[in-house]
Order: structure tokens, then sequence, then C-alpha cells
């Protein structure tokens, strides 16, 4: 198998410089089958998906991998001199702002159309995994009947027993962005007011720190993506399985328009120079081998309807009604939402 070559954000500047004259240099080196990639997933199960493309293709990948804003600024500095092929990166939000500075060029693709549902996937990025933000409740401290919706958790009966991760996070956004689609942003200002009164202390941490301030009476409830829930469920920490035992999990607005799901996804970027490949690398993450390694590697579902997902502790959580608003849709309220957020108070 061809060796993959490695670079980060911190790579010196002469290995950089070097890939770009590799993608410029003379057709004969530009004949060389090779892909380059900015990653903003940190997933160390991630690596199967690289290895095997290369092995199934022969295409060779250089990879950088770093934080999502600081690529995507880096790949609008470097303009039509970029080197990069493709950006992978979490979240509908993150995608958005890209899509918003032109960085992504539109895909058409029968097999991309054909296997990744029509409601995540935009003329520009396809989203190739998902989770599901739910509602995680102290079972002593709250009733479940109290939190069956986003909605529930601004309402006065839960005053002092909210936490929360910053209202500027990306997954936050993405959630704001779906309440502004089917509320409007005159009540989902509202809602995120009602959320800030019933705060138990000032946003701080991930989603694995509200879940155990939520297990440890910190406070009564919180939100968190499915992610970071089935990691604790599979964790062999005692603690985390002590924490794990005293909360419950409520999939939202079941009654309404379903619970909001976020999703990873990647494009193929305006000044491609390997665009054939991009194309082909994309078509690989809707492919069944590459769902499964989302799934059982990193505790996400698949988007390909059929594809294997055989993680216990997913499958555990049971089923449930997803938000089937399409995921452009939603990413392009996430600014309107950061507003909301801003003017209520949730920093």
């Amino acid at each position: 198998m061809p060796r993959r070559s490695l670079f980060t954000l911190a790579a010196p500047a002469a290995l950089v410089t070097a890939l770009i004259a590799a993608v410029a240099a003379p057709a004969a080196v530009a004949q060389e089958k090779v892909l380059n990639i900015y990653s903003a997933r940190h997933y160390q199960t991630d690596e199967a998906l690289y290895a095997n493309f290369t092995k199934a293709t022969g295409i060779k990948l250089n990879r950088i991998d770093g934080k999502e804003d600081e690529l995507v600024e880096r790949i609008r500095n470097e303009g039509a001199a970029s080197p990069a092929d493709i950006l992978i990166t979490v979240d509908a939000s993150r995608l958005q702002v890209a899509d918003q500075m032109g960085l992504f060029q539109p895909v058409s693709s029968r097999l991309l159309e054909e296997r990744v549902p029509a409601n995540l996937r935009t003329p520009t990025w396809y989203s190739f995994s998902t989770r599901a933000r739910v509602i995680v409740y102290n079972k002593v401290a709250v009733k479940r009947e109290q939190v069956q919706s986003y909605e529930d958790l601004a309402g006065p009966a839960l005053k002092g027993q909210v936490c929360m991760r910053s209202g500027s996070h990306p997954y936050n956004l993405s959630l704001g962005g779906a309440l502004i689609a089917h509320d409007g942003e005159a009540k989902t200002e509202a809602w995120a007011k009602g959320l800030v009164a019933n705060f138990a202390r000032a946003p701080k941490g991930g989603d694995t720190d509200q879940i155990k301030a939520v297990a440890a009476g910190e406070c009564g409830v919180t939100i968190s993506n499915t992610y970071y829930v089935v990691r604790m469920m599979r964790s062999t920490k005692p603690d985390e399985q002590a924490a794990m035992r005293a909360v419950g999990i409520v999939w939202p607005n079941q009654a309404s328009w379903g619970t909001h799901v976020n999703v990873s996804g990647a494009g193929v970027l305006k000044h491609a120079p390997n665009r054939a490949a991009a194309v082909q690398f994309l078509e690989y993450l809707a492919s069944n081998e590459a769902q499964g390694y989302f799934a059982n590697g990193n505790n996400e579902w698949p988007v390909v309807k059929g594809a294997v997902a055989a993680n216990r502790e997913l499958e555990s959580l049971g089923t449930f009604k997803a938000d089937a608003m399409p995921i452009g849709d939603i990413a392009r309220f996430t600014s309107a939402a950061q507003k909301a957020f801003d003017r209520a108070g949730w920093k």
C-alpha cells in the first residue's frame, strides 16, 4: 500500500510549500494519483477510512489535520493556489461557513444522489454520518415527562436545573438553526432567554461535562449529542459507568417535528487540483464499508439506508423520529441563531 503522508497545521513551511509545488509540477508529476484532504475530524478510527481508500484505489492521501476555523481560513488565504481537494468536518454550521465563503464547488454524482438522502445533502456538500441531539436528565431530580421537547427546557418548572455548553458552539447553533426553521426567530430567541433563566451555572465544558454534571446532581438536565452518550455507555471507567446509571435519555420533540440531527460532512473545494479523485473519495465515504466505520468506530449513524451499524450501545438507544428538515435549510439559519443566542445572553 502506498505510504500516506501526514501533515499538521504546525508542519514546517517547507513541507507545505513542497505540497503546493507538487500540485503545480509538470504534467508527468501531476499525473500521480494523489488526493489532498484538509480534515477537522479528529477520531483515531478514521485512520481506517483513509488507509482503505488508498488500498482500494491506489490514490495517495496527503492530509492536513486542524481545527475547523483554522482550516477554513487557511483555504481562503491560499486561494487559487490551494493544494486542498477536500474539506471534511463535523456539523452543518461549519460546512455552511465554508459554503458561504464560496470555498466549495458543486458536485454531481449519481452514486451520491442515490445513496445520500436528499435532506442530508446540498449542491456543494454531503453528509456522511449523523448524531442526534438528545435530552439527558437526572432520574432523581427531574421527571421524564417534564423534558419531552427542547422547548420544555425553557419552562419555569426547570428553574436552576439546566446545564449547557456555550451558545456559540456549532452543535448548539445547528440546533438553534433547526428551531428557527420550525418555530421562527422570535420564538427561538424567547426560548433561549427562558433557557438562560433556567441555568444552574454559567455554560462551560463540552457535552461530556454536561452529562457528568447532570449525573452528579449539579443540575437536572442538559442536551448532548448521542456520540458522547454512547461513548460514555461504552466506557470501562467506573465513574462514567455510574454516571450513565444516574441519567435517562429522551428523544426530544417526538410529538412535533422530531429530534434534531447533527452531521459530519465533506465537500470538494473550489480550486481542487485533483477533482476526479476528490469525487471518488466522497463516493467512497458513501460505501457500505466506510459507513460501517462511522458507526462502529465512532458511535455515529450511517446516512446510507441499509448500511451496517453493528454498535450495540448505539442500537440500544432505540428508534426515533428524526427532523426531516433539509440540512441545508437548517445550516442557513445558524448565523441567525448566533444573533438570537447573543441577545438572550447565552454566551
